[in-house]
């Protein structure tokens, strides 16, 4: 009866010890998202604080790409591309699309007009620019350090920094290959970039920048309709139809102060 009771005692003791460390490590777990989460929007305000925008692009942006993400991940082109934990990733990366304009010269960047072509070829290379550092980035944590050996850089971080890239390097690219900087055309394009494409022409559009006044909703949706199948793919552009009342809602809650400016 002793043996017995020591032993309940013992499986008591370690069933207790299970519990705790499951709960220590979903803890560690959730704070690594959030410090994640944090870190990479404050990464992306950088970049878009340069460029004087008030930081709400990026949250009705991304905003934009969850709503896409959520429609298509049912749809039999885009379903295999959207199953969790991608459709996650593609959504916390996408603030991160503009992060390459921290390369741009601010007589580029902060030009308070239109671009001339000299100057907008310039403006594309934040594309590349923002897709190569998150590729440095990737290759930095997988490499050994004077200050010690290679980081155990889990597959999830990787496959973040990959989806990040994606889309810092594809969301100009057109689906009739006309984009840049590698004129990608058609399913060549990442979906995550496809999703990026729609969200940030529309914000491009609908909001006021010091070179232009908002487009009315009925221009932004000509607009949309006409790109349909040339700039971006069909599919994308229907789902932004059946979404539209979606983005108008948070077109309005996420919608700026003051004026700002951008070069789309």
């Amino acid at each position: 009866m002793k043996n017995h009771l020591e032993l309940k005692r013992a499986r008591d003791w370690l069933q207790d010890q299970n519990g705790h460390l499951e709960r220590e490590v979903a803890r560690r777990m959730q704070q690594n998202e959030l410090i994640k989460d944090v870190s990479t929007h404050a990464l992306a305000l950088l970049a878009e604080k340069r460029d004087n925008e008030t930081g709400n692009h990026l949250t009705r942006t991304q905003a934009y790409v969850s709503a896409l993400c959520g429609h298509l991940a049912t749809h039999p082109r885009f379903a295999s591309a959207l199953q969790e934990p991608m459709r996650t990733l593609i959504v916390k990366a996408a603030p991160l699309h503009d992060i390459g304009k921290v390369g741009i010269p601010d007589a580029v960047l902060l030009k308070p007009a239109r671009l001339t072509p000299d100057e907008f070829e310039i403006m594309k290379t934040h594309a590349q620019i923002g897709a190569d550092a998150l590729s440095e980035a990737m290759a930095h944590v997988t490499q050994p350090h004077d200050f010690g050996p290679a980081h155990a850089a889990d597959d999830g971080a990787l496959r973040f920094l990959q989806v990040a890239g994606e889309i810092a390097q594809s969301h100009h690219e057109k689906w009739d290959g006309t984009g840049y900087p590698s004129g990608l055309a058609g399913n060549a394009i990442p979906v995550s970039a496809r999703l990026m494409a729609l969200a940030d022409v529309y914000d491009a559009l609908t909001c006021k920048r010091h070179y232009k006044q908002a487009f009315s909703l009925d221009k932004v949706e000509q607009i949309i309709r006409e790109g349909r199948g040339t700039h971006f793919d069909p599919d994308v552009a229907d789902a932004y139809f059946a979404l539209r009342d979606q983005f108008q809602t948070f077109a309005t809650s996420f919608a700026d102060h003051q004026a700002s400016h951008d070069h789309t």
